[in-house]
């Protein structure tokens, strides 16, 4: 399973990352691809981050499991995701909380969640394994959506096995 990050989107989402960014939009890239290097170690899968703009001198090391892609004017960070989304199709998951990236990631059969949803996922606890769902259920009318079922999956691969 591939990860697709929307690289500007979930570093604004979370106050720790908006802060290193505060101080430079190298240093909030730096320390966003630190947290996505702690999820591909803990998940084994490969991780794409993309970012709006093209890559500045020093650039930002990627290494391993994760890989940084720059939009090239007049191409958005957006559209890299949604041609990405479109070429690997059911084997991606899409990370965004712009919505128009995570419908047109569902409609070409890959997986969307929320930069939220990401966020907390890898802060969520170990043990924390949809503990809110009971084991067995029988013909529950209020049985979370396709879409909400998929996120649940994928973000469950972020927790360390």
């Amino acid at each position: 399973m591939r990860w697709l990050i929307d690289g500007y989107n979930v570093i604004r989402r979370d106050p720790d990352l908006a802060g290193h960014e505060a101080r430079g939009l190298e240093d909030g890239r730096a320390a966003l691809l630190r947290v996505v290097a702690g999820a591909a170690r803990a998940s084994g899968d490969p991780f794409t981050v993309v970012f709006d703009g093209a890559r500045p001198g020093g650039g930002v090391p990627a290494g391993g499991q994760v890989q940084v892609v720059f939009s090239r004017p007049p191409e958005t960070a957006d559209d890299v995701l949604r041609r990405l989304a479109a070429q690997l199709r059911s084997g991606v998951v899409v990370v965004s909380s712009d919505r128009a990236v995570r419908d047109a990631a569902e409609r070409v059969g890959a997986a969307a969640v929320t930069a939220e949803q990401f966020l907390a996922a890898l802060d969520a606890p170990e043990d924390d394994a949809d503990d809110d769902e009971p084991r067995e259920r029988r013909g529950n009318p209020r049985r979370p959506s396709r879409t909400e079922r998929a996120a649940r999956r994928v973000l469950g691969r972020l927790r360390p096995r």
